[in-house]
């Protein structure tokens, strides 16, 4: 007995790092799902989901350096430890378009994005509860069906799907949110708080985790066979992008779309199509807004939306839109936010810069944050605001 407790747990300068990552990692877990229950909040399950399967994956190792295979040489862990990559992949689309659409619900056919994972599960079941049935399973690590068919056929090959899985789904991803990214500019005025900085940083991590597993299979099976502290390294970097993630995933508010009072979606179909077959207006209406814009001065809410100035100006979202991308020749965003520039301007030249900052004049302008003011106007103006204010006082 005492020897055992020498030989395992064996907390050596492998395993340990890897365990406190793993255990914060698995608080931020805990964390995520009880807010998921709480306040039904369906981007906090799927991260929740992501951050337990990759510390569900990093067990392997973990116990394989608290000295775990050296001990318990008939222990049957192997059956259990099933590489899940193929069920992240999918996990992280939609995370990823549960935040960029508002009121985002999972669909019975989005099921169907997760077969894979299932029928790799199902198949460890099976080759399991073959190989117990089997003389001598009692005394072996691994049985006959994992030592003839899953080491040498089955998870060679699963690499290979893996890769290509993770490919695919990361493709699909960056696509959605730069979707996302575009299409917030045609719909919301003020865009700082809705472009979601980071989930570009979330898809960049697992990019790069991505890369780094990819490049070690490659070495590991074409160039030279990495040993177990070789592969450590892999490890500790998937620990620390589930310790950043789990940090960033819970503190960060993504939830400002189910706020909206109509529904967004990355999707172009988010607008809806006029019904009838005709997308011409008339120079009246591009008058009309002119003028509505210019009297009532909308732009001046920070909050303004598609939505909202559809509604003060008996028109529909499609009908707007179309209006303001091919009459204007703009977005929604460029086109509001010039007035808001102008307006700017106008306040510089009449002095009110003597009594409030620029930053306060930007803010009554209807600008919410300072970033998107400095780069809207610079946009507009090719110089940045204070640069505008000299001109004005040579």
């Amino acid at each position: 007995m005492p020897s055992f407790f020498l030989s395992f747990p064996d907390f050596n300068l492998y395993s340990t790092p890897l365990l406190i990552l793993v255990f914060q990692g698995l608080v931020f877990v805990a964390l995520l799902l009880a807010r998921y229950f709480k306040k039904k909040n369906i981007s906090d399950l799927f991260l929740g989901l992501i951050l337990l399967i990759i510390c569900y994956e990093q067990t392997c190792y973990t116990v394989g350096f608290m000295g775990w295979y050296n001990v318990f040489r008939n222990t049957k862990i192997n059956y259990f430890l099933i590489p899940m990559g193929v069920a992240i992949a999918p996990l992280i689309y939609f995370y990823v378009k549960a935040i960029t659409t508002s009121n985002f619900t999972f669909r019975k056919k989005d099921w169907l994005h997760f077969v894979l994972a299932f029928s790799l599960i199902l198949f460890r079941l099976t080759i399991y509860f073959y190989d117990s049935l089997q003389p001598g399973f009692d005394d072996t690590q691994n049985g006959i069906l994992k030592l003839s068919v899953d080491e040498p056929i089955i998870s060679p090959l699963w690499v290979f799907v893996s890769f290509a899985q993770m490919l695919l789904y990361l493709a699909f991803t960056f696509q959605l949110f730069y979707n996302y990214r575009k299409r917030i500019r045609e719909y919301f005025s003020n865009t700082y708080k809705l472009e979601l900085n980071w989930i570009l940083s979330f898809l960049i991590a697992f990019t790069l985790l991505f890369l780094y597993s990819s490049l070690q299979d490659i070495v590991g099976s074409l160039i030279i066979e990495l040993n177990y502290k070789q592969r450590w390294w892999l490890n500790i970097f998937m620990a620390l992008v589930v310790l950043f993630v789990g940090v960033k995933g819970y503190f960060t508010d993504t939830t400002k779309l189910n706020k909206l009072s109509f529904s967004f979606s990355p999707n172009p179909e988010s607008i809806p199509q006029q019904k009838n077959n005709s997308s011409e207006f008339l120079e009246s209406d591009l008058e009309r807004v002119s003028t509505f814009m210019n009297t009532e001065k909308p732009y001046l809410n920070p909050d303004l939306n598609l939505s909202d100035l559809s509604k003060s100006l008996h028109l529909t979202r499609a009908e707007l839109s179309k209006i303001i991308n091919t009459g204007f020749g703009k977005n929604f965003n460029d086109f509001i936010n010039e007035y808001r520039v102008n307006t700017f301007k106008a306040k510089l030249k009449s002095g009110e810069h003597q009594q409030l900052s620029l930053l306060g004049i930007a803010y009554d302008c209807g600008f919410n944050s300072k970033a998107t003011f400095n780069r809207v106007f610079k946009k507009i103006t090719q110089r940045s605001p204070t640069e505008f204010l000299n001109t004005l006082k040579s």
